[in-house]
């Protein structure tokens, strides 16, 4: 499910739509402030690579750019998510095709089970060698950090 939630109250509507570069701004100011883990499950199955974290609610993060097109699952729970399409409000059970490219941020409402499905040809099972494919390395901002994570 995915529902657009209109515009949050006491937000414009141009606030709704944050540029590549607003994005890149609010994650530079979120690297400057105490980080929170989220530690990662990955799972492999011939041709493919999930990743599934678990975003507890009121945690605002930030995710890498991908290089290709993939699947986003959101298993559990309730999310606001923008992106430079502007804001949406993902409700568990939720799938999305993730375009290459796409930032986004993202404020966990509720406890959220988020699972990003790569295709995987390879079958690769080295993490550093698996953020090489998947990871668009060629855009300024994206650095081998992790993405910052805020509770």
């Amino acid at each position: 499910m995915l529902l657009d939630a209109g515009t949050p109250q006491g937000l414009s509507p141009q606030a709704q739509i944050p540029t590549r570069e607003q994005i890149e701004r609010l994650e530079a100011q979120m690297r400057m402030m105490e980080q929170i883990p989220i530690e990662p499950v990955h799972h492999f199955a011939d041709g493919l690579y999930a990743r599934e974290i678990l975003i507890r609610a009121g945690t605002i993060l930030t995710g890498k750019v991908h290089s290709t097109e993939h699947l986003n699952i959101v298993s559990q729970g309730r999310i606001a998510v923008w992106t430079e399409d502007g804001m949406r409000i993902v409700t568990a059970p939720c799938t999305l095709v993730s375009r290459p490219g796409t930032k986004r941020v993202g404020f966990a409402l509720e406890d959220t089970v988020w699972t990003t499905i790569h295709a995987n040809p390879k079958n690769l099972t080295d993490l550093v060698a698996l953020e090489l494919a998947l990871i668009d390395n060629t855009h300024p901002a994206i650095t081998s950090e992790v993405a910052p994570c805020l509770g």
